[in-house]
């Protein structure tokens, strides 16, 4: 059988296209576009609008992780969440992602038609209990400085959740792993996972490359404000598309929906 992503009633061939996933940030203090779309209709029309433009899932959060965040609670994340998901629900026609570390909020999430749990601790067995209840994706995401050398260091953990998965009943397909760009890597760390994807990905489960607007885009372009880093995102994300990357999560759908295509063109000549 043909590699795929299953997001819950979604399943996505791998191999034939790289998929767009686009940001919306329900949150007051998000990195780049904290505050943009705190209210609930506005983060509600930001979604279907990255729809229209051609994002291949949607990825709603509640709180930032941004370096140095200060977490909210279980109930405030959910507050934010709720409205939007319940706006969504029946309008969107493309896999749905929550992120949260929340087991309780993740369950509640794939309550109101979640698809997908993007949990950027790495998923703790709580919250493998909730993704097995529910059938739903799982985009496991490195979250910590690693040890030692960062390639072989990042594989390793992504084998290990793996078999963690399967203990709960979770299979491959299910899974689609993140080298967590910039939480707890240094610069370089970063260059290498975004260069060197064919270094650590796994055979049989999707990858996620999430650079879109970060500190590593930033630094070598001399540290444009934040809205203004679309070609080192694009950049970066080309080169982890042409490594093997299956999805690309970003805050610019239509521009980086045009790049994909052109270097899945390249890649399938």
């Amino acid at each position: 059988m043909s590699r795929a992503f299953q997001a819950g009633a979604y399943r996505l061939p791998l191999g034939e296209k790289t998929y767009i996933m686009g940001i919306c940030n329900v949150t007051p203090d998000s990195f780049s576009d904290g505050g943009q779309f705190l209210r609930p209709q506005d983060a509600i029309e930001h979604a279907l609008r990255m729809q229209q433009e051609g994002a291949d899932l949607i990825d709603i959060g509640g709180q930032s992780t941004r370096p140095g965040f200060q977490a909210v609670s279980p109930e405030e994340e959910w507050q934010r969440l709720q409205p939007v998901l319940e706006g969504l629900r029946g309008r969107l026609t493309v896999p749905l992602s929550v992120d949260t570390f929340y087991p309780q909020v993740a369950a509640l999430a794939c309550e109101k038609g979640a698809d997908i749990i993007n949990d950027v601790t790495g998923f703790a067995p709580a919250m493998w209990e909730v993704a097995a209840r529910y059938g739903c994706g799982c985009i496991v995401m490195h979250p910590s400085e690693p040890e030692g050398d960062v390639l072989p260091a990042v594989r390793a953990f992504f084998e290990q959740k793996r078999q963690e998965a399967a203990r709960w009943g979770i299979d491959e397909t299910k899974l689609c792993m993140d080298p967590g760009i910039g939480f707890g890597k240094t610069y370089e760390q970063n260059l290498q996972l975004i260069r060197d994807v064919k270094e650590y990905r796994l055979a049989d489960c999707a990858l996620l490359m999430a650079a879109s607007r970060k500190r590593v885009i930033g630094r070598p372009c001399g540290d444009p404000p934040f809205a203004q880093r679309l070609a080192g995102t694009l950049a970066a994300h080309t080169v982890a598309q042409m490594g093997g990357a299956d999805m690309l999560r970003v805050h610019d759908v239509k521009e980086a929906v045009q790049a994909a295509r052109v270097v899945d063109a390249l890649l399938h000549i």
